[in-house]
């Protein structure tokens, strides 16, 4: 992308640096390199070198500053965890448009400026990105930007200096240990979010998860908890479930919402305690907190017309499919069978394998094994990684597809009238990635059309 007078960061990354590529940037035009070292050969006649302690961070600051410190001319909401940020983050740009405010998302899914869609990349995007986004969000009049902070993005330093009105935690369960290595590691990745919070803002936690209160030490922002188990700052209480939703007490004040499970009881009650602090009116988040859908891909139930369901999530952590099968299990009739489809990423921490299986067997009827996004691995190994997890229960009632389209014409096929299939893994993605190729792959229209055969 280098340009003629472009600056060129050479970022030191996971599988490449960018210091070999120095003397290159500056053949096709780069007049100012910012580095950690002086590479041999390198080219200071025709380029400025900077050498600075931290190229990271020196990129996130000079983004920021090109493009008029964006952050500081709209509020800025981060939320981090495990579980539940896309739904949080989305949720809450939902809730303040349905308000009548502009605002901007940066999610998983989509990024959204105003109500101008953009596909997606990263959970949270490179800074300069980023600040890119941010700058067109204050020029189309964004009052509010609501962003997901992932690990990754956290220790890459793509989030830093940029000023945050809020932090949101949801919850830390087994997730990226490809990447962090350790649990402490991928602990402490969050925690810098909160310790480099601003003075004025606020962080609110979930004190459910034993992290939760990890996150407000040391932090300067106004620490805050919320719970559905114990007193805290923001309670909520699940008060009925049927199919259809829930009714929840919060603040207080029973309010029906058209989601199910008691971890979108908690991702609620987040995005009410956030827009509180946001000194949103009370009565009228409340209002609007029920006319709130759903996010895409996550618990996206699809209906046959013989009476058979398929709920289609992003689940791919341990607790996250155990937290979508405990919410089926609520809500399915006595003698409704649940077949469950699941698989696991190829290139990825490959210690939740045996343990997704071990959830599944356990509160799953039947289970079939299949592909995810495999990349460069083997799908049978991933396969059989899944399956040292299992007992002999646990395989007899398993089947092992490669092939994750007819894994879902099987589980239709066998399911039987009535039935609920659960599809894990996948929920929002339009594709799968199988070696190096990115193919289309959407599981939701996949089930329609097979549902539309049955009719």
């Amino acid at each position: 992308q280098v340009t003629a007078g472009s600056c060129f960061f050479a970022i030191e990354g996971v599988a490449a640096d960018g210091h070999n590529y120095i003397n290159s940037a500056v053949e096709k035009g780069a007049t100012v390199v910012i580095c950690k070292r002086l590479v041999e050969g390198a080219d200071t006649e025709r380029a400025t070198h900077i050498v600075v302690e931290d190229t990271d961070k020196a990129m996130a600051l000079v983004a920021s500053n090109f493009y008029g410190n964006p952050s500081r001319k709209i509020t800025v909401v981060g939320v981090t965890g495990t579980n539940g940020k896309t739904t949080i983050a989305t949720l809450l740009y939902d809730l303040v448009r349905a308000m009548g405010h502009k605002a901007g998302l940066i999610s998983t899914v989509v990024y959204k400026v105003d109500d101008e869609q953009i596909e997606s990349t990263h959970t949270t995007p490179d800074t300069i990105r980023l600040n890119a986004m941010l700058a067109a969000m204050v020029e189309r009049g964004c009052e509010y930007c609501f962003m997901e902070c992932s690990s990754h993005a956290i220790v890459q330093r793509r989030i830093y200096g940029i000023h945050f009105a809020g932090a949101l935690f949801t919850n830390l369960t087994h997730d990226h240990l490809d990447y962090h290595k350790t649990f402490a590691e991928y602990i402490r990745a969050k925690k810098i979010f909160f310790d480099e919070l601003p003075k004025g803002s606020f962080a609110i936690v979930n004190c459910d998860d034993r992290n939760g209160e990890v996150m407000l030490q040391n932090t300067a922002a106004k620490p805050l908890t919320l719970s559905i188990r114990r007193h805290a700052d923001y309670t909520c209480k699940i008060m009925e479930t049927t199919a259809e939703g829930m009714m929840l007490r919060i603040d207080n004040t029973d309010l029906w919402v058209g989601f199910l499970g008691r971890f979108n009881a908690y991702n609620l009650l987040t995005v009410y305690a956030a827009a509180v602090e946001l000194g949103l009116d009370k009565d009228e988040v409340m209002r609007c907190l029920t006319l709130l859908h759903p996010v895409d891909g996550r618990f996206d139930i699809v209906h046959a017309g013989d009476g058979t369901t398929a709920i289609i999530d992003y689940a791919h952590t341990p607790d996250a499919l155990e937290n979508i099968l405990k919410t089926v299990g609520e809500i399915r009739t006595k003698n409704q069978s649940v077949t469950l489809i699941c698989g696991c990423g190829g290139e990825r921490d490959k210690t939740k394998r045996p343990e997704m299986a071990a959830i599944a067997q356990k509160m799953a009827d039947r289970i079939i094994v299949t592909s995810d996004n495999s990349r460069t691995e083997k799908t049978s190994d991933i396969m059989a990684d899944i399956k040292e997890g299992m007992d002999i229960s646990g395989r007899s009632r398993s089947l092992f597809i490669e092939d994750r389209e007819e894994a879902i014409r099987t589980a239709i096929m066998i399911a039987g009238q009535g039935a609920t299939i659960l599809l894990a893994g996948k929920g929002h993605e339009t594709y799968q990635i199988i070696g190096t190729e990115k193919r289309h792959f959407d599981e939701k229209e996949i089930v329609e059309g097979i549902f539309a055969t049955m009719r």
